[in-house]
Protein backbone atom coordinates (compact mmCIF):
# COMPACT_ATOMS: atom_id res chain seq x y z
CA UNK A 1 0.00 0.00 0.00
CA UNK A 2 1.44 3.71 -0.75
CA UNK A 3 2.05 5.70 1.71
CA UNK A 4 2.47 9.74 1.85
CA UNK A 5 4.60 9.93 4.72
CA UNK A 6 4.37 11.94 7.51
CA UNK A 7 0.71 12.11 7.08
CA UNK A 8 -0.06 7.82 7.54
CA UNK A 9 1.81 5.09 9.27
CA UNK A 10 1.61 1.28 8.06
CA UNK A 11 0.85 -0.03 11.65
CA UNK A 12 0.31 1.15 15.09
CA UNK A 13 0.92 -1.35 18.13
CA UNK A 14 -0.17 -0.94 21.48
CA UNK A 15 2.78 -0.05 23.93
CA UNK A 16 3.54 -0.63 27.79
CA UNK A 17 1.89 2.21 29.74
CA UNK A 18 4.59 5.88 30.55
CA UNK A 19 6.04 5.17 33.95
CA UNK A 20 7.82 8.15 34.37
CA UNK A 21 9.43 9.78 37.63
CA UNK A 22 7.61 12.07 40.18
CA UNK A 23 7.96 15.38 39.40
CA UNK A 24 11.06 17.56 40.69
CA UNK A 25 13.42 20.26 40.16
CA UNK A 26 17.31 18.11 39.04
CA UNK A 27 20.28 21.26 39.10
CA UNK A 28 21.16 18.88 36.23
CA UNK A 29 18.56 19.23 34.33
CA UNK A 30 17.70 23.00 34.23
CA UNK A 31 21.66 23.16 33.79
CA UNK A 32 20.82 21.31 30.86
CA UNK A 33 17.75 22.81 29.31
CA UNK A 34 19.44 26.60 30.19
CA UNK A 35 22.32 25.46 27.58
CA UNK A 36 20.64 24.18 24.99
CA UNK A 37 17.15 25.19 25.25
CA UNK A 38 17.84 28.24 23.07
CA UNK A 39 19.06 25.46 20.13
CA UNK A 40 15.93 23.43 20.38
CA UNK A 41 14.23 26.50 19.87
CA UNK A 42 15.77 26.88 17.02
CA UNK A 43 12.98 24.54 14.60
CA UNK A 44 10.20 26.59 16.36
CA UNK A 45 11.13 29.89 16.52
CA UNK A 46 14.51 30.08 14.02
CA UNK A 47 16.82 32.71 15.25
CA UNK A 48 14.44 35.00 16.29
CA UNK A 49 16.05 37.02 19.50
CA UNK A 50 13.43 37.28 22.53
CA UNK A 51 12.22 40.61 24.56
CA UNK A 52 10.30 41.33 27.12
CA UNK A 53 7.26 44.14 27.58
CA UNK A 54 5.91 44.64 30.67
CA UNK A 55 8.64 43.20 32.54
CA UNK A 56 7.92 44.97 35.70
CA UNK A 57 5.21 42.76 36.57
CA UNK A 58 7.23 39.37 35.44
CA UNK A 59 9.75 40.55 37.55
CA UNK A 60 7.67 41.41 41.06
CA UNK A 61 5.64 38.90 41.08
CA UNK A 62 7.95 36.51 40.45
CA UNK A 63 11.08 38.00 42.84
CA UNK A 64 7.98 37.82 45.54
CA UNK A 65 7.36 34.24 44.93
CA UNK A 66 10.90 33.12 45.00
CA UNK A 67 11.28 34.81 47.98
CA UNK A 68 8.02 33.07 49.58
CA UNK A 69 6.43 36.48 49.96
CA UNK A 70 3.50 35.30 47.28
CA UNK A 71 2.43 32.29 45.51
CA UNK A 72 2.28 32.72 42.08
CA UNK A 73 0.53 30.66 39.03
CA UNK A 74 1.62 32.48 35.64
CA UNK A 75 -1.37 31.63 33.33
CA UNK A 76 -0.54 32.00 29.83
CA UNK A 77 -2.11 32.46 26.42
CA UNK A 78 -0.96 29.10 24.27
CA UNK A 79 -1.36 30.06 19.84
CA UNK A 80 1.63 28.22 18.82
CA UNK A 81 2.32 25.56 20.94
CA UNK A 82 6.17 26.79 21.66
CA UNK A 83 5.32 29.06 24.83
CA UNK A 84 6.27 26.84 27.59
CA UNK A 85 9.89 26.42 25.39
CA UNK A 86 10.08 29.87 24.91
CA UNK A 87 8.91 30.87 28.88
CA UNK A 88 11.33 28.35 30.44
CA UNK A 89 14.35 29.19 28.53
CA UNK A 90 13.36 32.70 29.41
CA UNK A 91 12.93 32.40 32.96
CA UNK A 92 16.44 30.83 33.18
CA UNK A 93 18.34 32.64 31.15
CA UNK A 94 17.23 36.08 31.14
CA UNK A 95 15.03 36.83 34.23
CA UNK A 96 17.57 37.22 36.44
CA UNK A 97 19.98 40.04 34.43
CA UNK A 98 16.20 41.76 33.79
CA UNK A 99 15.68 41.64 37.37
CA UNK A 100 19.18 42.58 38.07
CA UNK A 101 18.71 45.89 35.92
CA UNK A 102 15.44 46.80 37.40
CA UNK A 103 17.62 46.31 40.97
CA UNK A 104 15.20 43.38 42.28
CA UNK A 105 17.33 39.99 43.33
CA UNK A 106 15.77 36.47 42.71
CA UNK A 107 16.63 34.84 46.17
CA UNK A 108 17.23 31.30 44.62
CA UNK A 109 17.54 30.73 40.75
CA UNK A 110 14.93 31.33 38.51
CA UNK A 111 12.75 28.81 37.21
CA UNK A 112 9.10 27.94 36.11
CA UNK A 113 7.13 24.59 36.99
CA UNK A 114 4.76 23.68 33.98
CA UNK A 115 1.43 21.77 34.64
CA UNK A 116 1.16 19.71 31.31
CA UNK A 117 -1.78 17.20 29.42
CA UNK A 118 -0.57 13.76 30.48
CA UNK A 119 -0.52 12.56 26.96
CA UNK A 120 2.65 14.96 26.30
CA UNK A 121 4.42 11.83 28.09
CA UNK A 122 3.57 9.63 25.51
CA UNK A 123 3.21 11.46 22.18
CA UNK A 124 6.57 13.61 23.45
CA UNK A 125 8.96 11.17 23.25
CA UNK A 126 11.58 10.08 25.31
CA UNK A 127 13.01 13.11 25.81
CA UNK A 128 9.97 14.30 27.29
CA UNK A 129 9.65 11.78 29.26
CA UNK A 130 13.15 12.64 30.57
CA UNK A 131 13.06 16.42 30.70
CA UNK A 132 9.80 17.33 31.61
CA UNK A 133 9.61 15.30 35.18
CA UNK A 134 13.22 16.49 36.02
CA UNK A 135 12.27 20.40 35.61
CA UNK A 136 9.31 19.98 37.90
CA UNK A 137 6.35 19.84 34.77
CA UNK A 138 3.27 18.00 36.64
CA UNK A 139 1.19 16.39 33.96
CA UNK A 140 -2.69 16.07 34.24
CA UNK A 141 -5.82 14.50 32.52
CA UNK A 142 -8.24 16.57 30.76
CA UNK A 143 -11.01 13.81 31.07
CA UNK A 144 -10.39 12.31 34.48
CA UNK A 145 -9.44 13.22 37.84
CA UNK A 146 -6.66 12.22 39.49
CA UNK A 147 -6.36 13.57 43.00
CA UNK A 148 -2.25 12.32 42.91
CA UNK A 149 -1.58 14.62 39.95
CA UNK A 150 -3.58 17.37 41.69
CA UNK A 151 -2.04 17.02 45.44
CA UNK A 152 1.64 17.34 43.59
CA UNK A 153 0.35 20.77 42.08
CA UNK A 154 -1.09 22.20 45.02
CA UNK A 155 1.96 20.85 46.99
CA UNK A 156 4.35 23.22 43.86
CA UNK A 157 2.50 26.17 44.91
CA UNK A 158 2.10 26.01 48.68
CA UNK A 159 5.47 25.35 49.56
CA UNK A 160 6.91 27.21 46.47
CA UNK A 161 9.11 28.96 45.77
CA UNK A 162 8.78 28.43 41.70
CA UNK A 163 5.88 30.24 40.07
CA UNK A 164 3.52 27.25 38.27
CA UNK A 165 2.66 28.02 34.94
CA UNK A 166 -0.93 27.02 33.41
CA UNK A 167 -2.06 27.35 30.27
CA UNK A 168 -6.21 28.61 30.84
CA UNK A 169 -6.95 27.48 26.80
CA UNK A 170 -5.99 24.04 28.07
CA UNK A 171 -4.08 23.16 24.56
CA UNK A 172 -3.07 25.14 22.02
CA UNK A 173 -5.42 27.70 20.35
CA UNK A 174 -4.04 28.44 16.92
CA UNK A 175 -4.88 32.56 17.13
CA UNK A 176 -3.02 34.75 18.90
CA UNK A 177 -5.44 37.57 19.35
CA UNK A 178 -8.85 35.34 20.08
CA UNK A 179 -9.18 33.81 23.48
CA UNK A 180 -12.67 32.06 22.57
CA UNK A 181 -11.56 29.49 24.74
CA UNK A 182 -10.68 29.55 28.64
CA UNK A 183 -11.09 26.92 30.92
CA UNK A 184 -11.18 27.65 35.22
CA UNK A 185 -8.85 25.44 36.47
CA UNK A 186 -6.28 28.06 37.22
CA UNK A 187 -8.40 30.24 39.11
CA UNK A 188 -9.62 27.27 40.94
CA UNK A 189 -6.45 25.66 41.84
CA UNK A 190 -5.14 29.56 43.08
CA UNK A 191 -8.10 29.52 45.02
CA UNK A 192 -7.74 26.13 46.53
CA UNK A 193 -4.05 26.92 47.49
CA UNK A 194 -4.98 30.22 49.14
CA UNK A 195 -7.93 28.77 51.49
CA UNK A 196 -4.87 26.05 52.41
CA UNK A 197 -2.32 28.99 53.24
CA UNK A 198 -5.08 30.68 54.95
CA UNK A 199 -6.28 27.80 56.79
CA UNK A 200 -2.66 27.21 58.07
CA UNK A 201 -2.22 31.04 59.04
CA UNK A 202 0.34 31.40 56.60
CA UNK A 203 -0.14 34.90 55.20
CA UNK A 204 1.27 34.84 51.74
CA UNK A 205 -1.06 35.63 48.76
CA UNK A 206 -1.87 34.27 46.01
CA UNK A 207 -1.23 35.68 42.30
CA UNK A 208 -2.43 34.90 39.15
CA UNK A 209 -0.09 36.76 36.38
CA UNK A 210 -1.33 37.05 33.14
CA UNK A 211 1.09 36.07 30.10
CA UNK A 212 1.40 36.61 26.44
CA UNK A 213 3.94 35.29 24.24
CA UNK A 214 3.56 37.23 20.85
CA UNK A 215 5.47 36.38 17.38
CA UNK A 216 6.58 39.81 15.20
CA UNK A 217 7.27 39.72 11.99
CA UNK A 218 6.88 43.04 10.26
CA UNK A 219 10.02 45.52 11.66
CA UNK A 220 10.96 47.34 8.64
CA UNK A 221 11.03 46.96 4.95
CA UNK A 222 13.64 43.65 4.55
CA UNK A 223 12.14 41.49 7.83
CA UNK A 224 8.53 42.32 6.47
CA UNK A 225 9.34 40.81 2.83
CA UNK A 226 11.48 38.49 3.98
CA UNK A 227 8.39 37.08 6.11
CA UNK A 228 5.94 37.73 3.26
CA UNK A 229 8.45 35.51 1.02
CA UNK A 230 8.10 32.72 3.51
CA UNK A 231 4.25 33.18 3.72
CA UNK A 232 3.82 33.38 -0.04
CA UNK A 233 5.62 30.08 -0.25
CA UNK A 234 3.43 27.99 2.50
CA UNK A 235 0.56 29.48 0.91
CA UNK A 236 1.14 28.49 -2.76
CA UNK A 237 2.08 24.65 -1.13
CA UNK A 238 -1.81 25.28 0.12
CA UNK A 239 -2.86 25.85 -3.36
CA UNK A 240 -0.48 23.26 -4.53
CA UNK A 241 -1.63 20.80 -2.39
CA UNK A 242 -5.58 21.51 -3.11
CA UNK A 243 -5.21 21.47 -6.89
CA UNK A 244 -5.51 25.43 -7.78
CA UNK A 245 -2.16 26.61 -8.51
CA UNK A 246 -3.40 27.02 -11.85
CA UNK A 247 -5.98 29.65 -10.52
CA UNK A 248 -3.37 32.02 -8.49
CA UNK A 249 -3.28 34.87 -11.22
CA UNK A 250 -5.86 35.86 -14.17
CA UNK A 251 -4.92 37.34 -17.28
CA UNK A 252 -1.71 38.74 -15.69
CA UNK A 253 -4.01 40.27 -12.41
CA UNK A 254 -2.71 38.67 -8.99
CA UNK A 255 -5.50 37.80 -7.19
CA UNK A 256 -5.81 39.25 -3.77
CA UNK A 257 -4.95 37.03 -0.80
CA UNK A 258 -8.32 36.99 0.66
CA UNK A 259 -9.61 35.36 -2.26
CA UNK A 260 -6.76 33.43 -2.39
CA UNK A 261 -7.80 31.91 0.94
CA UNK A 262 -10.88 31.33 0.96
CA UNK A 263 -10.87 29.20 -2.15
CA UNK A 264 -8.62 27.35 -0.53
CA UNK A 265 -10.53 27.08 2.87
CA UNK A 266 -13.99 26.30 0.69
CA UNK A 267 -12.16 23.50 -1.16
CA UNK A 268 -10.32 21.95 1.93
CA UNK A 269 -13.67 22.18 3.97
CA UNK A 270 -15.61 20.49 1.09
CA UNK A 271 -13.61 17.51 0.84
CA UNK A 272 -14.54 17.21 4.37
CA UNK A 273 -18.15 17.72 3.98
CA UNK A 274 -17.33 15.06 1.47
CA UNK A 275 -15.56 12.20 3.53
CA UNK A 276 -18.32 12.42 6.26
CA UNK A 277 -21.40 12.13 3.81
CA UNK A 278 -22.39 16.01 4.74
CA UNK A 279 -24.94 16.54 1.21
CA UNK A 280 -25.37 19.77 -0.31
CA UNK A 281 -28.95 20.05 1.40
CA UNK A 282 -27.83 19.57 4.71
CA UNK A 283 -25.43 21.92 4.63
CA UNK A 284 -25.60 25.60 7.21
CA UNK A 285 -25.41 29.09 4.99
CA UNK A 286 -22.27 30.07 6.45
CA UNK A 287 -18.87 28.82 7.42
CA UNK A 288 -19.50 28.37 11.23
CA UNK A 289 -22.32 26.66 10.73
CA UNK A 290 -21.07 24.08 8.25
CA UNK A 291 -17.75 23.60 10.35
CA UNK A 292 -19.95 22.73 13.35
CA UNK A 293 -21.57 20.28 11.31
CA UNK A 294 -18.24 18.78 10.38
CA UNK A 295 -16.99 18.38 14.19
CA UNK A 296 -20.44 16.77 15.08
CA UNK A 297 -19.84 14.60 12.38
CA UNK A 298 -16.20 13.60 13.77
CA UNK A 299 -17.02 12.69 16.66
CA UNK A 300 -20.00 10.69 16.32
CA UNK A 301 -17.89 8.40 13.94
CA UNK A 302 -15.48 8.25 16.93
CA UNK A 303 -17.68 7.61 19.53
CA UNK A 304 -19.19 4.65 16.49
CA UNK A 305 -15.76 3.22 15.90
CA UNK A 306 -14.42 3.40 19.80
CA UNK A 307 -17.99 2.34 20.62
CA UNK A 308 -18.82 4.82 23.71
CA UNK A 309 -21.46 7.09 24.04
CA UNK A 310 -21.52 10.61 24.08
CA UNK A 311 -19.74 12.55 27.06
CA UNK A 312 -21.00 16.30 27.15
CA UNK A 313 -19.75 19.18 25.09
CA UNK A 314 -17.73 19.39 22.25
CA UNK A 315 -14.39 19.73 24.24
CA UNK A 316 -15.75 17.02 26.78
CA UNK A 317 -16.39 14.72 24.21
CA UNK A 318 -13.00 15.53 22.64
CA UNK A 319 -10.72 15.08 25.43
CA UNK A 320 -12.68 11.94 26.79
CA UNK A 321 -12.36 10.84 23.33
CA UNK A 322 -8.90 10.95 23.26
CA UNK A 323 -7.97 9.77 26.68
CA UNK A 324 -9.87 6.69 25.44
CA UNK A 325 -7.40 6.00 22.13
CA UNK A 326 -3.72 6.83 24.25
CA UNK A 327 -5.55 4.19 26.94
CA UNK A 328 -6.10 1.86 24.01
CA UNK A 329 -2.38 2.50 22.16
CA UNK A 330 -0.84 2.45 25.83
CA UNK A 331 -1.88 -0.19 28.20
CA UNK A 332 -2.64 1.33 31.86
CA UNK A 333 -0.67 -0.96 34.14
CA UNK A 334 1.27 -2.65 31.67
CA UNK A 335 4.96 -1.89 32.48
CA UNK A 336 5.73 -4.95 29.65
CA UNK A 337 3.81 -6.69 27.24
CA UNK A 338 5.94 -9.60 26.75
CA UNK A 339 3.91 -11.24 28.89
CA UNK A 340 0.88 -11.76 26.84
CA UNK A 341 -0.24 -14.34 25.06
CA UNK A 342 -0.37 -14.48 20.89
CA UNK A 343 -3.89 -13.81 21.14
CA UNK A 344 -4.03 -11.51 23.62
CA UNK A 345 -1.60 -9.58 22.24
CA UNK A 346 -2.71 -9.15 18.68
CA UNK A 347 -6.25 -7.60 19.96
CA UNK A 348 -4.61 -4.97 21.83
CA UNK A 349 -2.53 -4.17 18.97
CA UNK A 350 -5.88 -4.25 16.99
CA UNK A 351 -7.21 -2.19 19.26
CA UNK A 352 -4.44 0.14 18.89
CA UNK A 353 -4.33 0.46 15.46
CA UNK A 354 -8.24 1.42 15.54
CA UNK A 355 -7.46 3.82 18.33
CA UNK A 356 -4.83 5.61 16.11
CA UNK A 357 -7.15 5.88 13.09
CA UNK A 358 -10.01 6.71 14.94
CA UNK A 359 -7.95 9.63 16.46
CA UNK A 360 -7.37 11.05 13.46
CA UNK A 361 -11.09 12.51 13.22
CA UNK A 362 -10.05 13.92 16.69
CA UNK A 363 -7.61 15.86 15.00
CA UNK A 364 -9.88 17.94 12.84
CA UNK A 365 -11.71 18.66 16.06
CA UNK A 366 -8.97 19.79 18.17
CA UNK A 367 -8.22 22.39 15.11
CA UNK A 368 -11.12 23.29 13.23
CA UNK A 369 -12.99 24.35 16.37
CA UNK A 370 -10.72 27.67 16.55
CA UNK A 371 -10.47 27.96 12.49
CA UNK A 372 -14.64 28.42 12.56
CA UNK A 373 -14.83 32.22 13.73
CA UNK A 374 -11.78 33.26 12.36
CA UNK A 375 -11.90 35.98 10.01
CA UNK A 376 -10.07 35.47 6.49
CA UNK A 377 -7.18 38.31 6.35
CA UNK A 378 -7.33 40.85 3.35
CA UNK A 379 -3.80 42.71 2.07
CA UNK A 380 -4.28 45.36 4.59
CA UNK A 381 -4.26 43.45 7.61
CA UNK A 382 -1.71 42.71 9.80
CA UNK A 383 1.57 41.04 8.90
CA UNK A 384 1.12 38.35 11.75
CA UNK A 385 -2.73 37.82 10.83
CA UNK A 386 -1.80 36.92 7.37
CA UNK A 387 1.02 34.72 8.61
CA UNK A 388 -1.19 32.64 10.90
CA UNK A 389 -4.18 32.34 8.80
CA UNK A 390 -1.43 30.70 5.99
CA UNK A 391 -0.15 28.41 8.79
CA UNK A 392 -3.89 27.45 9.61
CA UNK A 393 -4.76 27.14 6.64
CA UNK A 394 -2.26 24.80 5.90
CA UNK A 395 -2.92 22.77 8.75
CA UNK A 396 -6.56 22.68 7.99
CA UNK A 397 -5.17 20.76 4.97
CA UNK A 398 -2.82 18.90 6.85
CA UNK A 399 -5.24 17.44 9.56
CA UNK A 400 -7.58 16.31 6.63
CA UNK A 401 -4.88 14.46 5.59
CA UNK A 402 -4.16 13.00 8.73
CA UNK A 403 -1.59 14.64 10.44
CA UNK A 404 -1.34 16.57 13.46
CA UNK A 405 0.35 19.34 15.78
CA UNK A 406 3.96 17.72 15.43
CA UNK A 407 3.26 18.36 11.03
CA UNK A 408 2.32 21.85 11.13
CA UNK A 409 4.26 24.40 9.08
CA UNK A 410 5.59 27.32 10.86
CA UNK A 411 6.94 30.76 9.38
CA UNK A 412 9.63 32.21 12.04
CA UNK A 413 9.61 35.24 13.28
CA UNK A 414 12.08 38.23 13.39
CA UNK A 415 11.17 38.15 17.28
CA UNK A 416 9.46 37.08 20.34
CA UNK A 417 7.65 39.32 22.97
CA UNK A 418 7.24 38.20 26.24
CA UNK A 419 4.40 40.39 27.60
CA UNK A 420 2.71 40.36 31.23
CA UNK A 421 0.44 42.57 33.19
CA UNK A 422 -0.51 43.18 36.52
CA UNK A 423 -1.56 40.03 38.17
CA UNK A 424 -4.99 39.39 39.63
CA UNK A 425 -4.78 38.60 43.65
CA UNK A 426 -6.57 35.89 44.49
CA UNK A 427 -6.31 36.53 48.08
CA UNK A 428 -7.89 39.31 47.63
CA UNK A 429 -11.42 37.73 46.42
CA UNK A 430 -10.92 34.74 48.99
CA UNK A 431 -13.96 36.89 51.42
CA UNK A 432 -16.43 36.53 48.33
CA UNK A 433 -15.30 33.49 47.92
CA UNK A 434 -16.26 31.64 50.65
CA UNK A 435 -19.32 33.90 50.36
CA UNK A 436 -19.72 32.37 46.50
CA UNK A 437 -17.76 30.35 44.93
CA UNK A 438 -19.18 29.95 41.27
CA UNK A 439 -20.02 33.71 41.40
CA UNK A 440 -16.43 34.85 42.84
CA UNK A 441 -14.67 32.27 39.83
CA UNK A 442 -16.89 33.54 37.23
CA UNK A 443 -15.93 37.58 37.86
CA UNK A 444 -12.04 36.70 38.11
CA UNK A 445 -12.26 34.88 35.06
CA UNK A 446 -14.03 37.65 33.60
CA UNK A 447 -11.12 39.73 34.75
CA UNK A 448 -8.47 37.67 33.59
CA UNK A 449 -10.28 37.07 30.04
CA UNK A 450 -10.06 41.02 29.73
CA UNK A 451 -6.18 41.24 31.10
CA UNK A 452 -5.58 38.70 28.18
CA UNK A 453 -7.85 40.49 25.62
CA UNK A 454 -5.55 43.72 26.37
CA UNK A 455 -2.62 41.77 26.12
CA UNK A 456 -3.03 40.39 22.74
CA UNK A 457 -4.29 43.03 21.26
CA UNK A 458 -1.57 45.39 22.08
CA UNK A 459 0.59 44.49 19.64
CA UNK A 460 4.17 46.35 18.27
CA UNK A 461 3.48 49.44 16.67
CA UNK A 462 5.41 48.02 13.91
CA UNK A 463 3.34 44.68 13.29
Amino acid sequence: MAMHAPYMRPVTIAAPDIVAPEPHVSPCARLLCRLVGRLYLRQFIGGAKAEARGEEHLIESFTRAFKNESRCIAAFLHPNGAEPQILEWFTLSRLKALAGKAGAVCAVQPHLRFVHGYEVLRWGGALARFILPRIGAMPVYHAKFDSHSMECIYKALTDGPYPVAIAPEGQVSYFSDRTPHLEQGPVRIGFTVAERLEKSGRLCPVEILPVSVQYCYNAGAVRAARAKKSMEKLLRRVERCVGVESRKERRGVVIPIEERLLLCRELILEKNEARYGIKAGEKADNFAGRVDALIEKCLDRTEKTLDVTKQGGVFARMYYLRQVCWDRIFIAGKTSLDDMVQLDRSIVDLNAGEAWHASRHLEIVDFVWYLRCAPVPAAESPLYQQVEYVQNLWDFANRTMGGVFGTRKLIHPYKVIVKTSAPINLSDHLDAYHRGRKETVKKVMAELEEKFFDLANSREEAE
